[in-house]
């Protein structure tokens, strides 16, 4: 269902941690656009008023504690898969949630062929205010000066990192969903072949790529939780909702190829609530700010931003009460609705439009380690209140129905046995093909 109006976000059903949960809890309705200073180098000026879009991007999150992942002398090759194509690249490098220095030594950007191997002829060597070395300060980040580079749409690009010093990856994406690549001791940034020491499934500091595109491009942000994120899809697969709707971007062809999708899911989010350490917690750690917090970070902040998905609000509702939650962060759906109308109103000061999605179901819903079980009446209650409002209130610039493609038709308040991942909260590969399918394409006709 589509209703165009106004434009919000939603939340898509956020995982409750996979083993590697987090919670936390930091002043409802606060709307802190983030207490951490974010310095971007001087390449981010565009005297050429070249048009920038984001082709890949991800949300930067804090560690978890006793799992921190230490490079000493070592190169990252770490692999993102680009929705939209252009011919000049850069990179961002963040360092939100170090309290040191990041040094990097050297950075290379090349479009990959197979597991660590990438095409020599498109290796690229990336400079920062023309220095091949840079020092992220901590809780910043920089962005590369751009380089001519063909990066094809819907392709997979390897962005290779050296790091001389002992470095802990304090900021990273935990829920990459993506195998990337750390090499023995040495420089092989502009190896073709990367002797491979490990692989890795997070994305350490590495947070986005743009890429110059037509007059027309535009960037589609998807701010969510694990439903956005991707979890209980394949990994290496790209199968993510907001990978299927890049490709049928790319599919429909025209103006609309000219949109970038950025995914900015995190597992656990909150929209009203942060979710801080709590080291003690038997689910481990957090997963970073609520969407409010970060919404300026991970959506205003993007370069050629002109349409936002919010999908949040799951969580708010699952979390309170269990032991990673106080139960005074408990929210009804006027709470909310609040935060959803706070979105609202910033992403209009942008003039970008916002679209709302509603939350899919959640009957049966658990944790595996400590065993949880999430649903309740009182929640689903919540869950039906704050749907009805996203449907019918006409507070956003379009509305598209999530739960619908998801729900089993024979028991509403369940997830279809065939696209369940096992948990009753989360989608496989085809939930999630399907929930990218159910956005109309009609909704950026502007493109």
């Amino acid at each position: 269902m589509v209703r165009k109006k106004r434009c919000n976000v939603y939340k898509i059903s956020g995982r409750v941690l996979r083993s590697r949960s987090w919670m936390f809890s930091i002043s409802m309705l606060l709307v802190v656009v983030s207490s951490i200073p974010q310095n971007t180098t001087a390449a981010q000026a565009n005297p050429a008023r070249e048009q920038w879009i984001g082709t890949w991007a991800t949300a930067p999150q804090p560690a978890l504690p006793g799992e921190i992942d230490t490079f000493r002398n070592q190169t990252l090759r770490l692999i993102v898969h680009t929705s939209a194509g252009g011919k000049k690249v850069r990179i961002k490098i963040s360092n939100t949630y170090g309290d040191q220095p990041l040094q990097i030594g050297s950075t290379h950007i090349a479009r990959r062929t197979v597991g660590a191997e990438i095409d020599s002829a498109s290796d690229r060597k990336l400079v920062f205010q023309g220095h091949a070395s840079v020092s992220v300060p901590a809780h910043s980040q920089v962005l590369s000066d751009p380089v001519e580079l063909d990066v094809p749409p819907l392709s997979d690009l390897a962005i290779s990192l050296f790091l001389p010093q002992g470095t802990q990856a304090t900021t990273s994406h935990i829920l990459a969903l993506q195998t990337s690549y750390v090499s023995s001791t040495g420089d092989f940034t502009q190896t073709t072949k990367l002797p491979v020491e490990k692989t890795i499934d997070i994305w350490p500091f590495l947070t986005g790529v743009d890429v110059v595109a037509r007059p027309e491009g535009a960037t589609i942000v998807a701010l969510g939780s694990s439903l956005t994120d991707g979890d209980g899809s394949t990994t290496d697969a790209n199968h993510r909702w907001p990978d299927a709707l890049a490709e049928r971007l790319q599919k429909a062809g025209g103006t609309k190829s000219g949109l970038g999708v950025l995914n900015l899911g995190v597992i656990g989010n909150r929209l009203l609530h942060d979710s801080p350490l709590v080291p003690s917690s038997p689910f481990g750690a957090a997963l970073g700010e609520s969407g409010l917090a970060r919404f300026e970070r991970d959506v205003l902040s993007q370069p050629g931003v002109k349409y936002v998905f919010v999908c949040l609000g799951v969580n708010d509702i699952l979390f309170p009460g269990f032991a990673f939650t106080p139960a005074d962060e408990k929210v009804s759906a006027k709470d909310i609705i609040a935060g959803y109308r706070q979105l609202i109103a910033r992403a209009h000061k942008k003039n970008i439009r916002i679209i709302g999605t509603t939350i899919p179901p959640f009957e049966g819903a658990f944790f595996k380690k400590p065993h949880v079980e999430f649903y309740t009446p009182e929640r689903e209650a919540v869950r039906q209140e704050v749907n009805t409002w996203i449907l019918q209130s006409g507070a956003f610039d379009a509305v598209v129905d999530f739960d619908a493609p998801v729900r089993d038709p024979a028991h509403p308040t369940r997830i279809r046995a065939d696209y369940d991942a096992g948990d009753h909260l989360h989608v496989k590969d085809a939930g999630y093909i399907a929930t990218g399918n159910a956005v109309p394409l009609s909704l950026f006709d502007d493109h």
